[in-house]
């Protein structure tokens, strides 16, 4: 009997992180080359400070991106800029976003997350229901950060009722719950046609013991904190198996290192993100729905082709990511630098996710 043939290269086609952070300045040139050296594109959150929560931010924060992306020598890769629902948003700035085609939104309920002080005082009132109103006739995309303010392990679950409300009452707009990580939150996926999620690397791979099971870790505190070893498996599957309601987003956020041990929540994992989840879906055999995973189901889920010029482009003009089965190891760390008088110096040191550690594929 024949040994099965073994694998020793992966390509996947046109990559898409559908949810990361680049922040902005410094932080930003330091951490974008590793997400555009490995995407075609990527959904860039919006909770920066000042917030980018209108047309204008948008483009000029679009340009910033764009300019890094071209001192990096990085190819073929498109940001996606979100604009921040905030309680100050009207109708007409939608409108406006809407016809220079910035199609998404981002949602945060106030408090909860990084930067969400600009975020939502109450989602469901008056105001917002008029902004989703208007959201669903220009068939623009909600991306949420779903949490309450309740017990940190039930926020997600208890922010599910919300989930329900807006499913309900807006059939036509999609919803895209970030970053999932309880496993009560996936049945609306099957429950609710417009409701759609992303998932993180963390998210399915580790859990609580991770982040304090032994000497606590800040480096794996991110908000959703990760969970159960129960949900981190439920998640898993999803993943594995490309459930069709999903798609890879990173949520990739950097911080620097004193931020870190000062208790910001965010786990940094652009350094060798597909390298790693080539590893994960070759361990649990499921190395034929990594290319659904991290490109296909975002594409259907979020209709490129029928919108977005530049996705037509990616169609006609592929990225080819190509990924092979020789070591590689995780940065210890990432600098950001800054000029100096006449030198570049180390303003801050950024711990990626599995920092030092090494993983049997590389991207080439």
């Amino acid at each position: 009997m024949e040994e099965p043939k073994k694998i020793t290269s992966v390509v996947l086609k046109n990559p898409l992180d559908m949810h990361l952070h680049l922040r902005d300045g410094i932080t930003m040139r330091a951490v974008l080359p590793f997400s555009a050296r490995s995407f075609v594109g990527a959904l860039i959150m919006p909770n920066l400070i000042p917030p980018i929560d209108s047309l204008e931010s948008a483009r000029a924060y679009e340009e910033r991106i764009l300019a890094c992306v071209k001192q990096s020598a990085c190819e073929n890769f498109t940001p996606l800029c979100a604009l921040y629902m905030t309680d100050s948003l009207t109708t007409q700035m939608l409108e406006e976003c809407a016809k220079a085609g910035y199609k998404f939104l981002k949602l945060y309920p106030k408090g909860a997350t990084t930067n969400s002080q600009h975020g939502v005082s109450s989602v469901l009132d008056s105001h917002m229901c008029a902004l989703f109103e208007a959201a669903q006739a220009l068939e623009m995309i909600v991306c949420i950060h779903g949490e309450s303010g309740g017990f940190v392990l039930d926020r997600e679950h208890e922010f599910g009722s919300v989930l329900v409300e807006l499913a309900t009452k807006f059939p036509r707009l999609k919803f895209i719950i970030e970053h999932m990580s309880d496993h009560r939150t996936i049945p609306l996926l099957e429950n609710y046609e417009n409701l759609y999620a992303t998932l993180t690397l963390h998210h399915i791979t580790l859990d609580l013991d991770a982040l304090a099971g032994g000497a606590l870790c800040h480096h794996h505190f991110c908000k959703p904190v990760i969970k159960t070893p129960k949900d981190k498996e439920a998640l898993l599957d999803l993943a594995l198996n490309a459930h069709p309601k999903v798609s890879f987003g990173s949520d990739s956020a950097p911080h620097g290192l004193e931020s870190k041990r000062n208790g910001a929540a965010g786990i940094f994992s652009a350094p060798c993100l597909l390298p790693q989840l080539v590893e994960l879906f070759e361990h649990h055999e499921k190395l034929g729905n990594l290319q659904a995973f991290v490109s296909d189901n975002a594409m259907r889920i979020y209709d490129f082709a029928s919108w977005s010029p530049l996705a037509q482009e990616w169609e006609r003009n592929p990225k080819y990511v190509y990924l092979e089965k020789t070591p590689c190891e995780i940065p210890q760390g990432v600098g950001a630098y800054q000029a100096i008088g006449d030198e570049l110096q180390i303003s801050e040191e950024i711990i990626p996710l599995r920092a030092g550690e090494r993983l049997k594929w590389t991207q080439k």
